[in-house]
């Protein structure tokens, strides 16, 4: 049967000369996996460069529940990138925020409101009007709120941030994996904060990669599955100055 939806690319592999298997995050299915044959032709309908990291897509594809590999019919892009692949900095953030998701949102089932979430992120990411240095930091502790483990909004001067329970305590915890009282109130406001409305003065390089570091720590501590990330150290590289 034949649905219409809305996909966020995730990642691709090659699965032959001319075929490649897509995992794409879909507005009705959620995450799926999509045999993709003949992109690599010269004839080809669906072209290999519409399969990058995040590209937004609409989609005519075939859906049997329970199976493996999906087929897609058509598909056409829902946005056109105007600055998230030559502006350097996006790029960079466009490329941990693909590896975030992919690491850690594994829903098979579909969830309108996170599909939503991740389609304007990704919009406004591409704005060529707007740009954060720590907008990938606001977007990390958003997501962690559709995966169940929030951080508390419970912050009080001088308190020390438990990353295992998820919440500021005015006592330093008996255990290493903590955010420290001299960045607690630096975290809390990014906690705050939307990211249409980030505050335009960015962070010291070091203190956004201190705390970079920690809210990776955190999803590896409420994610089991979660595996190492990639892309920061060309994140922190990039966005250094």
């Amino acid at each position: 049967m034949l649905h219409h939806t809305r996909g966020i690319v995730l990642h691709h592999f090659r699965y032959s000369e001319t075929s490649v298997i897509a995992r794409i995050y879909t507005e009705k299915f959620g995450l799926q996996s999509y045999l993709i044959k003949g992109v690599r032709s010269a004839k080809a309908k669906i072209k290999l460069s519409m399969l990058g990291h995040l590209s937004l897509l609409e989609m005519v594809v075939y859906y049997r529940q329970g199976k493996g590999l999906q087929n897609i019919k058509e598909l056409k892009p829902a946005h056109v990138f105007r600055s998230l692949h030559s502006d350097i900095r996006k790029s960079s953030q466009a490329l941990f925020i693909n590896e975030l998701v992919y690491k850690s949102v594994k829903e098979e089932e579909h969830n309108q409101v996170l599909f939503r979430f991740l389609f304007d992120t990704v919009v406004e990411l591409d704005n060529p009007a707007n740009f954060s240095a720590d907008y990938h930091l606001v977007f990390m502790l958003n997501l962690s709120r559709f995966l169940g483990f929030a951080p508390r909004q419970n912050y009080t001067y001088g308190s020390w941030f438990n990353l295992c329970e998820g919440i500021f305590e005015t006592h330093r915890p008996g255990h290493p994996h903590i955010i420290e009282p001299d960045y607690t109130e630096t975290f809390n406001k990014l906690l705050s904060s939307p990211t249409q409305n980030i505050d335009p003065t960015p962070l010291p390089a070091s203190i956004r990669k201190i705390l970079l570091d920690k809210m990776i720590e955190f999803y590896r501590l409420h994610l089991p599955a979660f595996s190492g990330l990639q892309s920061p150290e060309v994140l922190h590289e990039v966005l250094k100055a």
